[in-house]
């Protein structure tokens, strides 16, 4: 009963303002569960890509739904733990492994790389995601600005969280690794009367990264409540409070791009310097109306408030000598609120033998951003030799000091168009209007702007039968520049164009699926040193054509897989100072990934699986010049389960089986990150 009341009485501080509709005349309405696909690699719907309950071989664009299976088989984490098994996505300079950042068909995830719920997620400072509420993750390939606004052209993750069921649950699960790792969580959920269920999970986790001289902790509470208020009428409310305290450990020393200088594992920041502190508190609330069998309506609110703050030493260039590294005292705060509101109307209707589905809403955002840095004076370490515990000098020097603030208006609506069986049409069209102001303290000027952006898209599916799909779309996306040109102008936006085609499998039973895809995507208005030193102009251009393959689900009653192959041709076309041609930053032109797990029964009972993994990364450009490369790499990982009885599972990985040194991304000239070393993690999970 504890946990029950926990779960209430964090709940009851999430904001709301929402109005109901009383009507109780209809027939009850059957009890709303979402449940965990675990049998299966390849989810037949997503409500991420078109904010409607649509089967995915109708979708015209890729999708790839990594859900509580394959989560569970991976052993994943973090966010960044599932990224090597979907292609097209690129790893990225994640400040120290402080944030997710993630390139999508070559472009960046930061601003509205990630969605939780259809909110925007990753707006602001956010710790990496953590997967103890995560149900499943939907990336959506291609544009999002039709239905999401400003984004990147190269896709969007939505976070589908865990919810509420009726039928009780609670599962435990602790880990333990080679590394120091070591991990709990608790998964709690069921009904508090007749109509009302909650769910609660809790994780706490502690562990060395890269070397011993480093250490992190993290702990995170989320209470979840739906209430059935009537046979017509769900409110759900959830709430997320995640603590991380971290190093910010951007890697090893680049030395003039002679990579494998220095071992992984040398650290040349202060070892006795303070973590970072990085926190997230998030609340959503959503209620969904049945207007009728054809008609829901759907109001919801976000609220995300976060932190980032501490002091840290950093490198900040390697001397002449290539052994002297200048250093800095560092102290950072980085506090953010964004707050979102959505109500969206959904009807089905058909009009002379045409079925449509149709979707209008609205949305309004407002996010504050605040950024204050001071720096020392430099105290330089050799990167040999490293002697620890020198004194920092003083904290003398405000280097940035920043108040930033968006307001964003938005009106969207979506046909869906079913010709007939076999042809499917989607047409979408969004509006925003966004406002931007930024003052700087230090520089002391104050820039304001205020724009709006169309953003299209269409596309056309064709089912020739029960098993396949082929499609083709088109879409444009939008995203604000930062800054003022020479005359104190606010930039036009970043605007990208998007092509796709593609063909969809399955097998009879579904359980077996398979995505081919080919893109093309332009982006223009990308800033570019102007013809005056010291200023920009929106005048670059960028564009990214690939081919995508995903292969996933069960080949038979003891196999199952997950497969991906990725080519990305992402490249500068348009610059003042890049060569046209230039490859972006850390994506690799190649990449794949296989999973392959056999499992059956044992004679004594209970049920077993082995498995293992390979990944591929090819060369990737290690800074945005390409003056130096970051090498190819292989890894391979190895999963086994032993399912003890009905409640009791246990799970041994091995990742990095060869103990490969390898890159995983850089930042710019100063910086490689190493993937970790071979580390053995054994997990133990208990339905209590």
């Amino acid at each position: 009963m504890s946990s029950r009341l926990l779960a209430l009485s964090l709940l009851t501080a999430a904001p709301l303002a929402l109005a109901q509709n009383p009507d109780d005349t209809e027939p009850a309405m059957p009890q709303v569960n979402v449940t965990a696909e675990r049998a299966t690699y390849n989810p037949q719907h997503s409500r991420g890509a078109t904010r409607t309950e649509t089967p995915l071989t109708e979708v015209p664009q890729s999708v790839r739904v990594i859900g509580n299976a394959q989560l569970e088989d991976l052993g994943a984490t973090r966010l960044a733990d599932t990224v090597d098994y979907v292609s097209g996505i690129a790893r990225l300079n994640d400040f120290g492994g402080t944030w997710d950042n993630f390139a999508i068909r070559g472009f960046s995830s930061t601003d509205m790389g990630y969605l939780v719920n259809g909110f925007p997620g990753s707006r602001g400072y956010n710790p990496p995601r953590d997967t103890a509420t995560v149900e499943r993750f939907e990336f959506l390939k291609g544009p999002a600005g039709a239905i999401y606004g400003s984004s990147e052209p190269g896709g969007t993750i939505n976070i589908v969280t865990k919810k509420p069921q009726f039928t009780g649950a609670n599962v435990a699960e602790v880990s333990l690794g080679s590394n120091g790792l070591r991990r709990a969580t608790l998964d709690s959920t069921g009904a508090l009367s007749d109509s009302v269920a909650y769910r609660l999970n809790v994780m706490a986790e502690e562990g060395s990264s890269r070397s011993s001289l480093l250490h992190s902790k993290r702990h995170l509470v989320a209470p979840a409540l739906t209430w059935v208020i009537d046979s017509r009428t769900t409110l759900n409310l959830e709430s997320e409070f995640l603590r991380a305290n971290t190093p910010l450990d951007r890697g090893v020393i680049n030395v003039r791009g002679v990579l494998d200088t220095l071992p992984r594992d040398r650290v040349l920041n202060e070892p006795g310097d303070e973590n970072l502190h990085l926190s997230s508190d998030t609340h959503q609330a959503t209620l969904e109306r049945r207007l009728s069998d054809d008609w829901r309506l759907r109001v919801g609110a976000s609220y995300k408030e976060s932190r980032f703050e501490g002091e840290y030493t950093e490198a900040t260039s390697l001397a002449a000598d290539n052994r002297t590294l200048n250093r800095q005292a560092t102290w950072r705060t980085l506090p953010s609120r964004d707050t979102a509101l959505q109500a969206e109307l959904e009807g089905k209707f058909a009009t002379g033998g045409v079925g449509h589905t149709l979707l209008v809403g609205a949305e309004a955002s407002r996010l504050w951003m605040n950024t204050e840095i001071l720096r020392s004076a430099n105290y330089p370490i050799d990167i040999y030799t490293p002697v620890y515990g020198a004194t920092a000098p003083p904290l003398t020097t405000r280097t940035t000091s920043t108040d930033e603030r968006q307001r964003v208006k938005a009106v969207f609506a979506q046909d869906q168009v079913s010709l007939s069986d076999r042809w499917k049409l989607l047409a979408g069209l969004r509006w925003d209007e966004y406002s931007q102001s930024l003052e700087n303290r230090v520089a002391k000027t104050f820039t304001q702007r205020e724009q709006s952006a169309v953003t299209p898209r269409a596309g056309v599916t064709f089912l020739p039968n029960a098993w396949s799909s082929l499609y083709v779309s088109a879409g444009k996306s939008f995203r604000g520049n930062n800054g003022t040109d020479i005359a104190g102008r606010a930039f036009d936006p970043q605007r990208s164009t998007s092509y796709e085609a593609g063909w969809k499998l399955n097998t009879p039973d579904g359980r077996l699926g398979a995505t081919l895809a080919v893109y093309d995507i332009t982006k223009t208005n990308v800033l570019t040193a102007s013809d005056v030193p010291g200023y920009s102009v929106a005048a670059g251009e960028i564009k990214s054509t690939g081919f995508e393959a995903d292969v996933n689900g069960q080949l038979d009653r003891h196999w199952r897989v997950t497969g991906n192959f990725a080519w990305d041709d992402a490249r500068v076309t348009k610059d003042k100072t890049l060569a046209a041609g230039t490859r972006l930053a850390n994506v690799p032109e190649y990449s794949a990934g296989l999973l392959a797990i056999r499992e059956d029964r044992l004679p004594g009972g209970g049920r077993y699986g082995v498995g293992a993994g390979v990944n591929y990364a090819g060369e990737r450009s290690g800074n945005n010049a390409d003056t130096y490369s970051l090498p190819a790499y292989t890894t391979f990982k190895l999963v086994g389960y032993w399912q003890i009885n009905g409640r009791t599972r246990l799970s041994v990985d091995v990742h990095n089986l060869a103990n490969r040194l390898y890159y995983v991304s850089s930042w710019g000239n100063l910086y490689v990150q190493p993937g970790a070393e071979r580390s053995v993690v054994a997990r133990l999970k208990v339905d209590l």
